[in-house]
């Protein structure tokens, strides 16, 4: 009886001590959790000094400056219309080269490539990444613009004039040339988080596909791909992201042009262009604000895509769960 008042006297006693590490945990918990709302903080006060510095703008405005497409700094009237189709079209145009060859990369190299070429070509696309926008803007005024405009645009206009995108006289510099390079410059994002999503699928769900008599590509198609399915989609978003936001390299080959026309040939102009060619020039006023309206404008459209993109993920990321628990 008195061995067990012992051992429990032993245990409270140990209990009563002050763990170590105890305050800590609460600061860590404390820090990182800043760390994480500093974010959050950080994107408000960015919307927060865009809308201040864009009000005069927006006060003049108002919503039609959204469907307005006059962009005239002398009588000071602005809109931001061709702005916004220049910034969006190509970007889609862009997603609708890059995605198909993109994951045909991934499948590949995830799927089919034998291991001594997984990490070269990996590396090779990968490298795209890292090369620097006025590169590709060079490289696009002297190799691609010309090659499209005289071999691809007079091929396309001559054998699809009939439709609407494809009329018009060719430029080389334009709109289509423009989401040429974007699709090359968002390709190795698309790719890279592609394949992983890939490789991650589960390898049951392939074993049991080909126990079951399928083929390469069948096990693709139906093992592989649902699955991967999310990040397929945050890769697709990601790209997109890049591709609404990129500067130099689509300045140097848009065309700079106000303008909207149903030709994917003709110059356009999108919004980070514009705010690249004519800020350094303004120095205040409503020329200014309205600048940082059409930043404010990207911002919005990057964000509304990014919750989408979101929603799509966790959508088709709880789709693929069930397929796969079944």
């Amino acid at each position: 009886m008195m061995s067990l008042v012992a051992q429990l006297r032993g245990k409270l006693a140990v209990k009563a001590k002050p763990a170590r590490g105890k305050l800590g945990d609460p600061v860590f918990s404390g820090l990182v959790f800043l760390a994480a709302f500093s974010i959050i903080i950080l994107m408000a006060l960015m919307v927060y000094k865009l809308a201040q510095v864009a009000m005069p703008s927006i006060r003049e405005f108002g919503l039609g400056f959204i469907s307005s497409s006059e962009w005239d700094p002398v009588k000071e009237v602005f809109g931001a219309e061709p702005f916004i189709y220049g910034t969006i079209v190509s970007s889609l145009l862009a997603l609708i080269m890059a995605v198909p060859l993109s994951l045909g990369i991934a499948i590949f190299l995830s799927q089919f490539a034998p291991r001594w070429l997984q990490s070269p070509l990996g590396f090779v696309v990968e490298l795209l990444a890292a090369i620097p926008s006025v590169v590709y803007g060079l490289w696009g005024i002297f190799v691609l613009a010309p090659f499209l405009g005289r071999t691809v645009e007079p091929f396309l206009s001559d054998h699809l004039g009939f439709i609407p995108i494809f009329a018009g006289p060719v430029y080389g510099v334009g709109l289509f040339a423009a989401s040429v390079v974007l699709a090359i410059m968002i390709l190795p994002t698309i790719s890279a988080i592609s394949r992983e999503s890939m490789r991650n699928a589960p390898r049951e769900q392939k074993e049991a596909a080909q126990a079951l008599g399928a083929t390469p590509w069948e096990t693709v198609r139906i093992a592989v791909l649902p699955l991967a399915r999310p990040g397929i989609i945050g890769a697709v978003i990601l790209g997109l992201g890049r591709a609404l936001g990129e500067t130099m390299a689509v300045t140097m080959l848009i065309g700079n042009r106000p303008e909207i026309s149903a030709s994917i040939f003709a110059p356009a102009y999108s919004i980070a262009s514009v705010i690249a060619n004519e800020f350094a020039e303004v120095t205040a006023g409503l020329h200014m604000a309205a600048l940082v309206e059409l930043a404010l404008i990207l911002l919005v459209i990057t964000l509304l895509l990014n919750l989408l993109a979101r929603l799509l993920v966790q959508k088709t990321g709880s789709r693929a769960l069930r397929k796969g628990g079944r």
